[in-house]
């Protein structure tokens, strides 16, 4: 139970739009973003990379967050989230923000599916280098996603953008593919193990292929295919800031960190067109 008397601690908020710009601007490893909502509240939807730790479990659970971090802490509407941040604020957390109307006035990219891990090929204890695999998977597959927009596109805009970020997908495969000569520095080279499995998994067990034809009437509007890439994109960021709070290998953590953050930039590239778009055709 939530000790009364760490309840009267005031704490700051932050709206929305504060919020989203706070998150977008700092490194996914410096802050804690906590979500104490309800188990089946954040399988609806939830902000990416946020941490599950219902209200009535925090008193159990705060031990494993870091104090030092600056922490923001949400709910449905901003009630629980309130009582959350003055609790960890009476309990020394040097910096915790309460996010005023909580996920419901959060403007920014939600994700979706439950906190553990919702791929049909993930256990959620899987070793650096199984992580690294399924990454470098997942990166292929985004890359087709990309690339297949680029092709198909009468938007010049949107099939230039999907161009550069496919080739971002692809530098990301080469980061992966040195982290894992590094975990299996005797094994066999990344890539060649990759042809020998099943090509090209992503986000949800997909493959890009049957994932467009699933898709496929989305995928003859610019807008359509906008929605799908910023749903990809987010679910590739909610998933790798899930895989880096789960592992304790120091450098699978930062590279999973920095695609995160890279995978970031993308979604804000993405929106930014949309935006642009939706503005063009008022």
């Amino acid at each position: 139970m939530i000790q009364l008397r760490k309840l009267f601690t005031p704490v700051e908020s932050m709206d929305a739009e504060e919020a989203r710009k706070y998150l977008a601007a700092h490194a996914e490893d410096s802050y804690t973003l906590l979500d104490v909502r309800q188990p089946w509240e954040y399988e609806e939807e939830h902000i990416p990379g946020a941490v599950l730790m219902p209200l009535p479990n925090l008193n159990d659970q705060y031990r494993s967050l870091d104090p030092d971090k600056p922490t923001l802490v949400h709910c449905a509407i901003g009630g629980r989230s309130r009582v959350a941040a003055q609790f960890l604020s009476g309990l020394g957390f040097k910096e915790v923000y309460n996010l005023a109307g909580g996920i419901k006035a959060y403007q920014g990219e939600k994700a979706r599916g439950p906190r553990e891990l919702n791929l049909d090929l993930i256990r959620g204890d899987e070793s650096p280098q199984e992580v690294a695999v399924l990454a470098y998977a997942m990166e292929k597959g985004m890359q087709t996603f990309h690339e297949t927009v680029a092709a198909q596109s009468s938007d010049a805009d949107l099939a230039a953008l999907c161009r550069q970020l496919a080739h971002y997908e692809e530098l990301h495969e080469e980061k992966l593919a040195a982290l894992y000569r590094q975990l299996e520095p005797s094994g066999k080279d990344l890539p060649a193990l990759m042809a020998e499995r099943e090509p090209e998994m992503m986000e949800g067990g997909f493959k890009p292929r049957e994932f467009l034809e699933q898709n496929a009437a989305q995928m003859q509007t610019s807008a359509g295919m906008l929605e799908l890439a910023l749903m990809l994109e987010t679910q590739a960021l909610d998933l790798y800031l899930r895989f880096a709070q789960k592992l304790t290998h120091p450098g699978t953590k930062e590279v999973l960190h920095t695609l995160a953050q890279e995978e970031k930039g993308h979604l804000g590239r993405l929106a930014k067109l949309w935006e642009e778009k939706r503005l063009s055709n008022k």
